[in-house]
């Protein structure tokens, strides 16, 4: 072999290997999009719960106003919420006054038995679950992402093409990380 088939040769491998590595962030990033889409999905379908819960509620809880307006509050808040950190702090925040709401209900025997809430109830919670496990799931690709884009010599590949790391879903404050406790039964 001559100098010029080993240069080549080298040069094929190493173009095969800055390849393979930009396929695998490409990968990770394309499933961090997706985990994150997972837990839009679920945030919004608790948000789009919640106008229900404070229909059937605010008969029953006339004078719990400044609750339910809170929670009305944090549900905008949590929809309009963009990066990571801030819709953890605000669907933290939105998961604790929901908490709240339903500590209050036990004290209306008659919007227990309703079975608009109770249905709701049920909804939400299993709301909660998904939300629980799309977040597991996305910061598991966010990891595999940020493991990609900062051990070497991936990193090298991911600064090159623009590749970042990801941002964890997270809740700010550790009493918000416990999911609500909304049972009645």
């Amino acid at each position: 072999m001559d100098a010029f088939t080993v240069i080549l040769i080298a040069v094929a491998v190493v173009g095969l290997w800055v390849v393979l590595i930009y396929n695998r962030l490409v990968k990770n990033r394309n499933l961090v999009e997706e985990g994150w889409s997972g837990i839009d999905v679920q945030l919004k379908r608790r948000a789009n719960l919640i106008p229900n819960l404070i229909e059937t509620v605010k008969g029953y809880m006339a004078h719990e106003r400044g609750l339910i307006e809170d929670v009305t509050k944090l549900r905008v808040q949590a929809l309009d919420a963009k990066p990571p950190a801030d819709k953890g702090r605000t669907e933290g925040m939105l998961g604790a006054a929901l908490g709240k709401l339903f500590a209050v209900a036990e004290n209306y025997p008659e919007l227990k038995a309703n079975e608009n809430f109770i249905e709701l109830h049920n909804s939400l919670d299993e709301v909660e679950e998904q939300i629980q496990l799309s977040r597991r799931y996305y910061n598991g690709a966010v990891r595999n992402m940020n493991i990609l884009v900062e051990s070497f010599p991936s990193n090298l590949i991911a600064r090159s093409f623009g590749f970042v790391q990801a941002e964890f879903f997270q809740l700010d404050d550790a009493s918000e990380r416990a999911v609500p406790e909304v049972s009645f039964r």
